[in-house]
């Protein structure tokens, strides 16, 4: 699909046929954005660009270092947008393409920000005199997702530290909680230092206008924070995760300690049981079947009391 916003009769119109290009002129046009394009409508953005467009595949493959390309007539910038799902993140590639003024935008899923932006071109199209100023406001727009990302996941963050404060059972489950929160926190920063680098690349440029310098910069340290918001947060998470496994490890000790507890203590009368069963005859032992009994349970529980008292005298139970 292809959807090109150009200048006519003082307002910005869009159009969804790539044909409209033939009747343009290259002042008329902003902004052509390409989602999932056919190989038409590529092609024809790229003869009225006169410039090659990156394939998918080329996109996804960019490494980090490369964020940000130009030459003396086209730049290329490419990142990485978020997307929440039910419990991570998927992260899509975004092209951007600028040449003679117009922003290219190359895609291959639907993205608020882009509708948002595409929306705010139409109402007040006087903001967006360029496709560089259309392109710093996606970024503004997506910086502002990705802050609330950081802070949904701060407060998810709250909540699992909030069910520790109230003694609820910390179990396998818990854990993987925390370990999922881990991963999107290090996809968050990940994509923060993606942004962040891109950014740099286009603040070292002489070609964008000078009045969006001031608003890349401010752009650059949000991004910087957010950066350091995720680092707060995987620290926070790592601190849950030990305390959680330090309550896993008392919960332990303390089952240890009863069943070792419970095996001392029983480890005299047993003892006794075991000498009354080898039927030796002991000098304690009467002709009265009854009365041995009554002495050897005697005996038997007054090893346990002694071992009881043991126990508190060394402070070993409460």
């Amino acid at each position: 699909m292809i959807e090109i916003f150009f200048k006519q009769k003082g307002q910005i119109l869009s159009e969804t046929d790539v044909r409209i290009l033939d009747k343009l002129g290259l002042d008329d046009v902003l902004w052509i954005d390409l989602h999932d394009p056919s190989g038409e409508e590529k092609r024809l953005a790229e003869e009225f660009l006169d410039t090659t467009l990156q394939s998918r595949a080329q996109a996804e493959e960019i490494e980090s270092s490369s964020r940000y390309s130009e030459t003396d007539t086209t730049i290329f910038a490419n990142t990485n947008f978020l997307i929440p799902g039910p419990d991570d993140y998927s992260s899509v590639p975004v092209s951007f393409i600028l040449s003679e003024s117009i922003l290219v935008t190359l895609r291959h899923t639907p993205l608020r920000t882009l509708s948002e932006v595409q929306r705010k071109l139409l109402n007040n199209y006087r903001l967006f005199p360029t496709g560089y100023h259309i392109m710093v406001s996606i970024l503004e727009n997506r910086i502002d997702v990705d802050a609330d990302l950081v802070e949904i996941l701060s407060k998810e963050i709250s909540q699992l530290s909030r069910r520790i404060d109230l003694g609820e059972s910390m179990d396998e489950s818990f854990l993987l909680d925390v370990n999922q929160l881990q991963e999107n926190t290090m996809v968050i920063r990940a994509n923060g230092v993606d942004k962040q680098r891109m950014l740099s690349g286009i603040l070292k440029s002489d070609k964008f206008p000078r009045d969006v310098y001031s608003k890349l910069e401010v752009l650059n340290k949000d991004v910087d924070s957010l950066i350091h918001h995720a680092n707060f947060s995987f620290e926070r998470l790592e601190y849950l995760q030990n305390t959680v496994l330090g309550l896993i490890n008392l919960e332990q000790n303390k089952l240890m300690r009863v069943f070792t507890f419970v095996s001392l203590l029983l480890m005299p009368p047993t003892l006794i049981a075991s000498i009354y069963g080898m039927n030796v005859k002991l000098p304690v032992i009467s002709e009265n079947k009854w009365w041995d009994f009554v002495v050897l349970l005697s005996l038997m529980l007054l090893s346990v009391f002694m071992a009881i008292f043991l126990f508190r005298k060394r402070k070993m139970i409460k």
